[in-house]
């Protein structure tokens, strides 16, 4: 089976319209290429034409296992065949064999050398004269031979490949260009629609300035704020090193996004939070941590300290992410683990400080900012940035999101009941249950709602405390995920509901954990406050949101 990039397509199937549909149907089919060719769908690229520099994208790019490319343009429904070629109507009028020559010579100008083809898909219209058409009749596959579209491709391919000598190399080449000059990351959150197509093409740009700093040893510290791309180049990184035989690994300060980030990351690598590190070193050497005794996890992070480094342990890339909640011990402990050529990279946040720890010394370290949140929408960061004008952060997403809500309450029932109306109102907006996230401002054992599995009619689903055979976190049945702010870090939901927000005043701590909770959201927030801070929500929605 050929390989997909970015590979959370299948998840798209679900809400997608039906010119969209079509071409998910296409990937599908070309899903089905033999093992060693990789697809890349929905590719955008930038070149320039003369003075002007140009924009454009192409549905799919397949590489075969020689570094051969072939660019497929799929155009579904009735076309319109004039003097000037093959035509679309529609709100534009497109002229797409044009269109297509300009994605190929704007490729090859990225990829000097290139073996590449382009082919014209049209599944659902049968050309009736090739000669009129402005592309080669042989690069057409029209809706006469719709189902043979993998054959046709791989046929293609293999006569490509017969040109190229240097295949290992040719390939990697061919790869990295899509991959990383394309900016074509997974995207770490779980998002929706169009939102989540932005999100994965514009944070991308971080994973791509990141990794053209040049420096030895290689010691890059990158610091930046929520939504600007630090997990995706992790997650890049992490692809990178398993792509080049390197060998590499994730560690990060919180269980659930060392989980999340291991379903995503291609096997080779090891994923862990730190005390997970911890603990399958200090069991490497026989010993069994009892974590029955008070202190069983400070022990284990001391013994890990302390151990030799097993050389089945020593890694060429370290990635360390959350890293505003390590330690210098923790760092120190760490670096053992890098080979002396190795590269380290250390992505931090200190507006996500939860735990107010002091920022790690990294002295020598090379220094990236970003104060570019591309994954909140307007009106999240607009909320953000009246609640705390000095912490200014920069919008980088054109999606302005859904109005933020405000749900006052006193008391436990006016907070559940308050709760649960935000959830029928994010459902009444047509979020699904899954969609949703409740967000508790307090930890587990303070949490009211952290016990209950039900908010009235609302089943609850919680992380149980347990894990299964192969060490992932097992969840209550329900259906909307009810989780804190500490636990939920890291991660994203199209739906946030930011409940059980009562403090005192909008201090340092409170304005940490409002910020990590409200930049989950990528599409729609909603918070549910009491007291004091419900009435700074209140001035800050009034003051023009």
């Amino acid at each position: 089976m050929a390989r997909i990039v970015p590979d959370n397509w299948r998840r798209l199937i679900a809400g997608a319209g039906p010119q969209q549909a079509r071409k998910l149907d296409t990937l599908a089919a070309l899903a089905g290429l033999p093992e060693g060719f990789t697809v890349y769908h929905d590719v955008q690229w930038s070149g320039d034409e003369g003075a002007r520099r140009r924009f454009g994208s192409v549905d799919f790019a397949v590489v075969s296992p020689r570094g051969a490319v072939l660019l497929i343009e799929q155009h579904g429904g009735y076309l319109v065949e004039e003097n000037s070629g093959l035509i679309r109507r529609g709100r534009h009028l497109t002229e797409i064999a044009h269109g297509l020559g300009r994605s190929a010579a704007a490729i090859s100008a990225g990829l000097p050398g290139a073996v590449l083809d382009v082919l014209l898909y049209l599944p659902d219209y049968t050309v009736m004269d090739r000669a009129s058409v402005a592309i080669d009749a042989a690069a057409i596959l029209d809706a006469s031979s719709a189902q043979s579209l993998p054959e046709w491709v791989s046929r293609r391919l293999a006569k490509l490949d017969t040109g190229i000598t240097v295949e290992r190399e040719r390939a990697a080449t061919v790869n990295r260009y899509f991959s990383d000059s394309l900016r074509l990351v997974v995207d770490i959150g779980s998002q929706i629609g169009s939102a989540e197509k932005l999100y994965t093409r514009l944070s991308g740009g971080l994973a791509e300035w990141a990794r053209r700093i040049q420096v030895e040893p290689h010691r890059v510290r990158i610091s930046a704020t929520a939504g600007s791309g630090k997990t995706q180049l992790a997650l890049s990184l992490f692809e990178e090193a398993i792509r080049e035989g390197r060998r590499v690994i994730f560690v990060c300060f919180n269980r659930p996004l060392a989980d999340h980030f291991a379903r995503l990351a291609p096997e080779g690598g090891l994923v862990a939070s730190y005390l997970q590190l911890c603990n399958r070193m200090v069991r490497s050497t026989g010993l069994r941590p009892d974590f029955s005794e008070p202190d069983a996890f400070e022990r284990i992070a001391q013994a890990f300290a302390a151990m030799a480094v097993p050389e089945e342990f020593r890694v060429d890339e370290l990635i360390v992410d959350e890293g505003q909640d390590f330690s210098a011990p923790w760092r120190d402990a760490l670096m053992r683990l890098l080979m002396p050529h190795g590269r380290a990279w250390w992505l931090e946040d200190g507006g996500q400080n939860l735990y107010g720890r002091e920022p790690v010394p990294l002295p020598g370290w090379v220094t990236l900012t970003s104060p570019v949140n591309y994954r909140s929408p307007g009106e999240i960061v607009t909320l953000l940035n009246r609640l705390r004008p000095e912490a200014r952060i920069e919008a980088g997403s054109p999606v302005e999101g859904q109005k933020v809500s405000l749900f006052r309450y006193r008391g436990r029932d006016e907070l559940l009941d308050q709760t649960r109306r935000a959830v029928t109102e994010a459902i009444g907006l047509g979020f699904s249950r899954e969609q949703i996230v409740i967000l508790s401002f307090r930890g587990r054992e303070r949490s009211l709602l952290a016990p209950l599995d039900r908010l009235g009619p609302i089943a609850l689903r919680h992380f149980s405390g347990g894990y299964d055979a192969e060490g992932n976190p097992l969840y209550t049945a329900g259906e909307v995920l009810c989780e804190t702010v500490y636990r939920f870090k890291g991660q994203s939901a199209p739906c946030v509901i930011l409940t059980e927000i009562d403090a005192p005043a909008l201090d340092e701590a409170c304005w940490r954990k409002i910020f990590v909770g409200a930049t989950r959201a990528t599409l729609k927030l909603s918070v549910v406050a009491s007291g004091e801070l419900a009435q700074i929500f209140a001035r800050a929605l009034e003051n023009g949101l």
